[in-house]
């Protein structure tokens, strides 16, 4: 190690210039690789130098959260307890240069970027800038000024989303959601140059014929630039990151690296509960969706490859088990790792280590997964702790005759990446495809809060307000029975229900028993106890939030009571188990006519919209089963879901799920808003 700039990264040298040198490095002219530091900021001597950049930065006009240094992270995940030490994400670049003069006919050198932020992927050009020249010129200089290179990037302009925002555009692949924010915060930098309240800067004269801040041209990404010796390196950063996602990835990469030799030449795999959900030839991804959720030690093995390359194996498959919804898995990943360090990979229970040593798959004791990339193969390996015998795995066995009824894809996992590969090749997107892999996690979290209902009386993956006090039914949601006898509010009756909604109870019964071993799996792993603690922190935020759809003080400003009352009477929808009722079951109108007036009660702020949305991705229908209440029989419901379509017409994220509706909707749209006009103004 020759120089770390500002000041000393990691105290073990030895150590992070072994992580900055991976195997057979010799073989390639330059190779990428990421590997994580865990570093205790609270023992940090250059964290009270970082804050006061940082408030140097936010004077400067950056967001002092994408500064480059010490600061803290802006994600609330890396403040938890629970998982120890934020990380610090390192991404490194390897160069050798054949020269017969050097001493073994090479010079090899590399040169690392350590950040709190995970889309560290965007300053390669700079890395690959700055170790040229540091080539040329071995000094601490080429260190600084690529630091402040890096630091003076203007951020100033990137609108900060909220957690429903953040969710809606990483779901759907729409370019110019949430291009109102954007132009916002260009108006109000308009708005402070005309005022003087911060300083103009020059115009570049390659730009004069063009707009002074341009609107992005796809709102995933906020374009800006870093200006390195001179050169304006253009850069795309992340406007929706979400949990788990370090670097860039190719989901879709990662699914066809198995899929092809999974079809070609199946192989069995040895039979395990908790991995091997749909038997033998279950799908290689299923396989390691579930070592992931399970919490087993997984080995991503890429001999002869480059180590960049199953580092981003391993950054895709912990994106994979989390869709965005669960953590716990990069904190314990090693994007790459070598046989040296293997005693203390050992110590962690439940890694995933990416390595290029073949020697790692001779010793089937020191995995549960082992993933050739070379060959497209997972293997579950000899010496794996078996599944331990729980009630959740033996309450099923008492059901008659259910062996008989399972069907041959119980878990619909063979269907659900008949859908994903489907998808690839009509060229939907990476976008896409990981919105799906969100709503499978998604479906399994809803299903796994059932199970503990159904096995154990009660989950701890469900937040329930005081007024949903009555177990919900799987299969018709709330009885009739406790919807005739609740309290109206505001002319509209509470819509009891919760949770995951099968189409009968023969069918929950048989989904909940084929899953129950890898759902017992979960329950004990990282992942499970930090999404319940991220689902009671969520809660407790949203009922101190005034503007919370759920607040009992916003419920107290619509009712015109005291928040104390408030808390006892607002009104309370599931809207995914709302949204599941009309998609899944054969509802009578009658049946219907409350789901379409609670949603149109429910739906009024933008918050709420933007919560009914998140849970009807443009990918899967949009608004296409609610458009059904247009044609209802009732007029009143006909009325409520008009007024509803008309809210999310007007709403600025609501107008682009609007426009997606067909011709039929359209017409009953039509229909609708016209026998709303009085007598006089009809046609």
């Amino acid at each position: 190690m020759e120089y770390q700039f500002p000041g000393v990264i990691s105290p073990d040298e030895n150590l992070l210039a072994e992580l900055m040198l991976p195997d057979q490095t010799h073989m390639r002219s330059q190779d990428w690789t990421i590997f994580f530091l865990h570093k205790n900021s609270a023992e940090d001597p250059d964290q009270d130098d970082a804050r006061k950049q940082s408030r140097g930065a936010s004077e400067r006009g950056i967001d002092p959260h994408l500064e480059h240094d010490l600061s803290d992270h802006d994600s609330d995940h890396d403040q938890d307890a629970l998982e120890g030490p934020s990380l610090m994400y390192v991404l490194n670049l390897v160069y050798t240069k054949h020269d017969p003069n050097e001493k073994r006919g090479a010079k090899t050198q590399a040169m690392a970027i350590c950040t709190r932020h995970s889309f560290l992927h965007i300053y390669k050009p700079l890395l690959l800038l700055a170790l040229h020249n540091y080539f040329e010129n071995p000094s601490q200089d080429i260190l600084e000024n690529l630091y402040n290179s890096l630091n003076a990037m203007d951020l100033s302009l990137m609108p900060r989303l909220s957690r429903l925002e953040r969710q809606l555009l990483q779901a759907n692949d729409v370019r110019d959601l949430f291009v109102d924010k954007f132009e916002t915060m260009i108006d109000q930098r308009l708005e402070d140059e005309a005022a003087g309240r911060i300083s103009t800067p020059p115009a570049s004269p390659d730009r004069a014929n063009q707009p002074k801040y341009a609107i992005p041209r796809d709102t995933h990404e906020f374009e800006s630039r870093i200006v390195y010796n001179d050169i304006p390196i253009p850069v795309k950063i992340p406007t929706a990151p979400s949990a788990e996602t370090v670097g860039d990835f190719s989901l879709i990469q990662l699914v066809q690296t198995f899929n092809t030799p999974h079809l070609t030449q199946p192989q069995p795999f040895a039979l395990h509960p908790h991995l091997t959900t749909a038997g033998a030839f279950t799908h290689p991804i299923i396989v390691l969706i579930n070592a992931m959720l399970t919490q087993k030690r997984i080995i991503f093995l890429g001999h002869q490859r480059p180590s960049g390359e199953v580092a981003e194996a391993v950054l895709a498959a912990c994106a994979l088990a989390s869709g965005g919804l669960l953590r716990g898995f990069t904190k314990y990943a090693f994007p790459y790792t070598d046989l040296s360090k293997i005693d203390e990979l050992l110590n962690v229970p439940g890694y995933i280590a990416g390595v290029t040593n073949p020697a790692f798959s001779y010793h089937p004791e020191w995995w549960d997964l082992l993933i050739d990339l070379p060959a497209g193969r997972i293997k579950i390996s000899s010496s794996i702790a078996p599944a331990p015998t729980t009630e959740g795995s033996t309450f099923f066995s008492q059901h008659p005759n259910l062996s008989k009824e399972m069907g041959p894809d119980p878990t619909g996992d063979v269907a659900f990446m008949d859908d994903v590969m489907a998808s690839i090749e009509q060229r939907q997107g990476e976008q896409i495809i990981r919105s799906r892999f969100r709503s499978y996690i998604s479906k399994f979290t809803r299903m796994a809060a059932s199970f503990e209902e159904t096995v154990y009386g009660a989950s701890s993956l469900t937040v329930l307000p005081p007024t949903e006090v009555e177990k919900p039914n799987a299969v018709n949601g709330p009885s009739r029975k406790s919807s005739t006898a609740a309290t109206s509010i505001g002319g509209v009756k509470p819509l009891k229900g919760h949770g995951y909604v099968w189409s009968t109870e023969e069918a929950k019964i048989r989904e909940l028993a084929a899953i129950a071993p890898k759902i017992e799996g979960w329950r004990s792993t990282r992942s499970y106890y930090a999404f319940i603690q991220d689902l009671a922190t969520l809660s407790q935020a949203q009922l101190k939030d005034p503007t919370s759809p759920i607040s009992p003080v916003q419920s107290a400003e619509n009712n015109g009571t005291t928040p104390a009352t408030a808390l006892q009477s607002r009104p309370y929808l599931d809207i995914a188990h709302t949204l599941s009722r009309l998609r899944t079951l054969r509802l009578t109108p009658t049946e219907a006519a409350p789901i379409y007036l609670a949603l149109s009660y429910y739906c009024t702020s933008y918050n709420t919209i933007l919560e009914l949305l998140s849970h009807a991705p443009l990918s899967e229908a949009g608004l296409f089963h609610i458009s059904f209440g247009l044609w209802h029989e009732n007029r009143d419901v006909r009325a409520a879901t008009t007024a509803l379509l008309e809210r999310i017409r007007a709403h600025p994220a609501g107008r682009i799920w609007f426009s997606r509706l067909g011709g039929f909707a359209r017409a009953g749209f039509g229909r609708a808003v016209g026998e709303a006009l009085p007598e006089g103004e009809k046609e």
